[in-house]
């Protein structure tokens, strides 16, 4: 079996080579009608053999960025209007389901870890909002972009950890405890760290509304990992309470139903929870097909236990895929003309966030590992926050350009610094509280 996937995976290596080959020649010949169905044929194929690749397997993400990207920028329609419906309103919700899916990996204790080791994720949480913001401002001003992509790279700068990061950590040998503490922490305090931020440093470039932007953090970000922290507990938990296919079919025909009479009840008023409507129906859904799904896989097709593992990648892999898809569909002019300026400003600010997290965390005495754990956290951000700050309360899709190559660029040299760091293990074995 394993034999008959690796020449299936290969095959789409051999289709990838000869597409690209016709592609040059194609565009020797001038002959551009098929430039662009050929790099998607030529992305698509990498992409897919780079899933069954060993070392390739890494850069799969960043390979299917590329097809989203090639795709939205040749046919942007594909990324725009369907039946009537913007696919802009799609984003919100794509990330609500990322941060689900991201509040499902964590529990409790990744928050109050934060007083066992609270020197670590002090220094981790300065930096993490001090190095990055004024790295994007400084190069923001250098770099003199127009006001909203400037917006944009002070936004990338002014948000959390992000998730990729805590793989990175495991990978280069880092703690992995103190990297999913300091994001778990940062995302925590991120509705008014990021706003402040923002209408700090970015205020006299675009209007930024404080409270506005705070309550878009919580309905998109803080709400939906609150309802994945309690899919968790239903998912993992051993007590016999949660692993009853009575109390599992009860849960996710209650949450199902609330999610539904919510949508339907638009006429009335959640009260002060009101901004935050999406992010609770999105929960109370996500919950119910969570315990609806445990309870097919597990007690009825007794399936892996670790199935929602396995699909949480996929799914978070193909929501930021397809919100890169819908933001360069509507700056497909703007990154033409400022792509390659922007991806330069980008991977130095990826790169300063590294090397100043790193240095900074050594000069204060952390050990090696803690220095790079916090050279991850400083250096990876939450590009979905960002783009869908930028979409939904800066209302600008040029301000979202920077966090859309932010997120595939950070996720190329993370892997590349967790390998070189993975063939240099820390010496000292260090106990991981």
């Amino acid at each position: 079996m394993q034999i008959l996937n690796k020449i299936r995976f290969q095959i789409f290596g051999y289709i990838a080579l000869i597409s690209l080959f016709v592609f040059l020649i194609l565009l020797v010949l001038g002959h551009h009608n098929y430039i662009a169905p050929l790099l998607i044929v030529t992305f698509t194929s990498f992409a897919l053999y780079s899933m069954g690749h060993p070392f390739l397997k890494k850069f799969s993400f960043t390979a299917w960025v590329f097809v989203f990207v090639t795709i939205s920028l040749a046919y942007p329609s594909a990324f725009g209007t369907w039946f009537g419906f913007d696919l802009k309103y799609l984003i919100v919700p794509l990330i609500q389901i990322i941060m689900f899916g991201m509040g499902t990996t964590l529990n409790i204790k990744d928050f109050t870890r934060v007083f066992i080791m609270p020197w670590p994720v002090f220094i981790g949480f300065f930096l993490q909002f001090t190095v990055m913001p004024l790295a994007g401002f400084s190069l923001a001003m250098f770099f003199g972009y127009e006001p909203e992509i400037a917006a944009g790279i002070i936004l990338i700068g002014s948000c959390p950890g992000g998730v990729a990061s805590n793989l990175m950590t495991y990978l280069a040998g880092g703690n992995v405890a103190l990297s999913v503490t300091m994001t778990s922490c940062s995302t925590l305090v991120s509705p008014v760290m990021t706003p402040f931020l923002m209408k700090t440093l970015a205020g006299k470039l675009v209007p930024i509304d404080f409270i506005a932007m705070m309550l878009s953090i919580l309905n998109m970000i803080i709400v939906p990992i609150v309802a994945g922290l309690i899919a968790n507990k239903i998912l993992y938990s051993r007590k016999r309470f949660y692993n009853q296919g009575k109390t599992l079919l009860l849960i996710a025909i209650g949450c199902i139903l609330i999610s539904i009479i919510i949508i339907l009840g638009r006429a009335v008023s959640l009260g002060p929870f009101e901004t935050l409507k999406s992010g609770i129906i999105i929960g109370f859904a996500l919950i119910g097909v969570v315990a609806l799904a445990k309870l097919i896989v597990n007690i009825l097709l007794k399936g892996p236990e670790n199935w929602m593992d396995k699909a949480l990648p996929v799914v978070s892999m193909v929501g930021i895929c397809y919100i890169i898809g819908i933001i360069t569909a509507r700056s497909s002019e703007k990154l033409l003309t400022v792509g390659l300026a922007l991806i330069v400003a980008t991977v130095i600010h990826n790169f300063i966030g590294y090397t100043l997290g790193y240095w900074l965390a050594k000069a204060v005495r952390l050990d090696e590992s803690s220095c790079r754990t916090v050279a991850f956290e400083v250096g990876m951000q939450n590009g979905g926050m960002a783009s869908g700050l930028a979409m939904s309360v800066l209302k600008s899709a040029n301000a979202a350009l920077a966090p859309a190559i932010f997120g595939p660029w950070m996720n190329i040299s993370g892997s590349m610094l967790a390998t070189w760091w993975h063939r240099k293990p820390v010496q000292t074995k260090e106990k991981e509280l």
